[in-house]
């Protein structure tokens, strides 16, 4: 199924399933939304669910409005180096984190422009570390509603309803915190690591049909 998504900081486990099994086509032509998974992400760490927010730079035109891939960073602060070091400490002792660490650290000290391009960059990483190939294709126009290719842009919003979420695993801080559904996939990959891949083939998804 041919599936059209938003690229998202460092996806959770539902959207980056849904990038595994589908074909991805990437939506870049769309007015940015705030409260989006477009630059904020959960990680698990030992005070539990916590948030990685990527500062931006609102300098929309008309009613405050502008296109997602002209979204600037905000790189007044190194907003790259504290989401490293939150990442370093959050997942020093899960069972992959060190198995992984180079291959992720660049996009976190490579200085980026735009959102858009710092998002596409990461996953791009990801897929490789999970060996599956980064998806290409990208809209060239805004469609409202897209025919024939299955709309999943709801998947970028922070506020949507929570999914059904079957797949358990093995998180760091599970005895202090219980299991804590559908954080990033970077949470999978330093928990499970080369077994990753299967969980997100086998992770049902309630729009597969």
């Amino acid at each position: 199924m041919k599936l059209l998504l938003h690229p998202a900081y460092c996806p959770d486990i539902v959207t980056f399933a849904a990038i595994v099994q589908h074909e991805i086509v990437w939506e870049v032509e769309d007015n940015y939304q705030k409260q989006t998974y477009r630059n904020r992400c959960y990680i698990c760490t030992d005070q539990g669910k916590h948030m990685m927010n990527i500062p931006i730079r609102h300098t929309g035109g008309n009613q405050g409005r502008q296109k997602y891939r002209d979204v600037r960073l905000d790189n007044t602060y190194n907003w790259q180096r504290q989401h490293w070091r939150t990442l370093q400490t959050a997942y020093r002792t899960s069972p992959f984190f060190e198995f992984y660490e180079e291959d992720l650290a660049p996009v976190y000290h490579r200085r980026f422009g735009f959102l858009l391009d710092f998002n596409l960059e990461a996953i791009a990483i990801i897929c490789n570390l999970v060996h599956i190939e980064m998806p290409q294709s990208k809209t060239t126009s805004y469609e409202e509603s897209p025919k024939g290719i299955y709309d999943g842009r709801f998947l970028i919003h922070s506020k949507k309803d929570p999914l059904p979420f079957p797949m358990r695993y093995h998180q760091v801080f599970a005895d202090r915190h219980g299991f804590v559904l559908n954080v990033s996939v970077l949470d999978l990959l330093f928990n499970m690591g080369t077994t990753s891949l299967t969980e997100l083939q086998e992770l049902t998804l309630p729009f597969n049909g």
